[in-house]
């Protein structure tokens, strides 16, 4: 059986009686299950915290991103507009700048989105971890 993945130190119980009745061994496999059931939904839960943590990270940079895109356009457009207006006409210059800060949103956008799917919502450890239960349920002697 897989060791349990808490901070809890695993039970140790005496092993059954020689003389144990068969209702008995019953309920210590109960126990024992439900033992097992518990941490490794215990184990889930911490993985999909930590994960949810990790995505909401990333959503944040897409809000960030989003906040910061739409300031710099605002305001370094207008900047830019009136700087390059001395250049060439004012309707090319402010065409000119909502390009370049639609580039920077598409890349802020993108590194966004490559971290969001770097995010596994899947709890691998417990997964990996019931498949080895299921191993020694299947063959508990070897």
């Amino acid at each position: 059986m897989a060791a349990p993945h808490t901070d809890r130190p695993p039970a140790t119980r005496p092993a059954p009686a020689p003389d144990a009745s068969i209702g008995d061994l019953v309920g210590e496999i109960t126990n024992d299950l439900t033992h097992l059931v518990r941490t490794e939904v215990d184990l889930a839960k911490a993985e999909l915290k930590e994960q949810g943590g990790q995505a909401g990270q990333a959503a944040g940079l897409y809000g960030g991103s989003g906040y910061a895109t739409g300031l710099a356009l605002a305001l370094a457009s207008l900047a830019a507009v009136f700087g390059l207006d001395h250049v060439m006409d004012r309707a090319w210059a402010a065409l000119i700048v909502a390009a370049v800060w639609a580039v920077v949103g598409a890349v802020l956008y993108v590194t966004g989105r490559k971290r969001m799917h770097a995010v596994q919502l899947t709890p691998e450890r417990s997964i990996d971890s019931l498949k080895e239960d299921a191993k020694w349920a299947r063959h508990p002697t070897g």
